[in-house]
C-alpha cells in the first residue's frame, strides 16, 4: 500500500513543508491509487465508518491484536468488491492529537483489519482533536470528500455506512449517501435511533446495508 499525507481538500499528495497550524488535513492510504480510481468509477464507492461499524470499538486502540470484525462484515466486503464498489474506511483517531497513539500504531491496525477483511482501496483518518480547528473532524465534511477525491469519485457515486450522526451528517451534507447502522455497543434489543438529519436509510447492520446499496 502506498501512503499519501494529504490536506482535506485535494487529491492525496505530499504535504506541504511545515503545513497549516490551523487548518491540519487529514491521513490518506491509497491503495494502488490508479487501479483504485478506474475500478471504483464502474459502480461508486462505500466507506465505511471503522470503530462500531466494520471492528469492534476499542478506545485510542493501537493494538493489531485487538482488532476484531463485527458480525457480517466480510460477507458484506466481498459482496461489495464483487459488484464492482471501490470499499473505503473512515477514522476518526483524536488519541493522535493526545499522544497515546502514533501513526505507525494506527497503521498496524489498519493492516490487520485488511489483513482479516480484505483489502480496503482508501482509508481517511482524521488524527486531530475537537480543538485542533481541523477540516475532517465530522460533523465537517473533509474527511469523507478527502476518501472520494482519492478515488476520483463525485459524491453521487460515494454511500457512508456508519452508526454515528457526525460522519452520517458529514456525508448527508458534502452530497453522498448514507446508510446508518446500529452502534455495536448498543444492545441488540435497543433500536437504531432516527439519523441526524432524518434522511438517510438505516440497516441492521453491514450486511443489510450492502443489500440495500445492490438490491435497492
Amino acid at each position: 500500500m502506498a501512503y499519501f499525507d494529504s490536506t482535506v481538500t485535494t487529491v492525496p499528495g505530499p504535504r506541504p513543508a511545515g503545513g497549516s497550524a490551523t487548518r491540519p488535513g487529514a491521513w490518506l492510504f491509497l491503495r494502488e491509487p490508479h487501479r483504485a480510481a478506474a475500478e471504483g468509477a464502474r459502480t461508486g464507492a462505500v466507506l465505511f465508518g471503522r470503530d462500531g461499524t466494520l471492528i469492534q470499538d476499542v478506545s485510542c486502540n493501537g493494538d493489531p491484536g485487538a482488532v476484531h470484525p463485527l458480525a457480517g462484515v466480510r460477507a458484506a466486503l466481498a459482496a461489495l468488491r464483487a459488484a464492482g464498489f471501490a470499499v473505503g474506511v473512515l477514522s476518526t483517531q483524536p488519541g493522535v492529537a493526545r499522544c497515546v497513539l502514533r501513526r505507525e500504531q494506527v497503521e498496524a491496525v489498519q493492516a490487520r483489519t485488511e489483513l482479516l477483511l480484505g483489502p480496503v482501496d482508501v482509508w481517511a483518518v482524521c488524527p486531530h482533536g475537537p480543538h485542533d480547528g481541523c477540516d475532517c473532524r465530522p460533523p465537517t465534511t473533509g474527511l469523507v470528500t478527502a476518501a472520494w477525491r482519492a478515488l476520483a469519485l463525485p459524491p453521487s457515486l460515494v454511500t457512508v455506512v456508519a452508526h454515528g450522526d457526525p460522519l452520517i451528517e458529514a456525508a448527508l451534507t458534502a452530497g453522498a449517501r448514507a446508510v446508518r447502522v446500529p452502534d455495536s455497543a448498543r444492545p441488540p434489543a435497543d433500536p437504531c435511533p432516527p439519523c441526524v438529519p432524518a434522511v438517510c436509510r438505516t440497516a441492521t447492520g453491514p450486511e443489510h446495508a450492502a443489500d440495500l446499496l445492490l438490491h435497492g
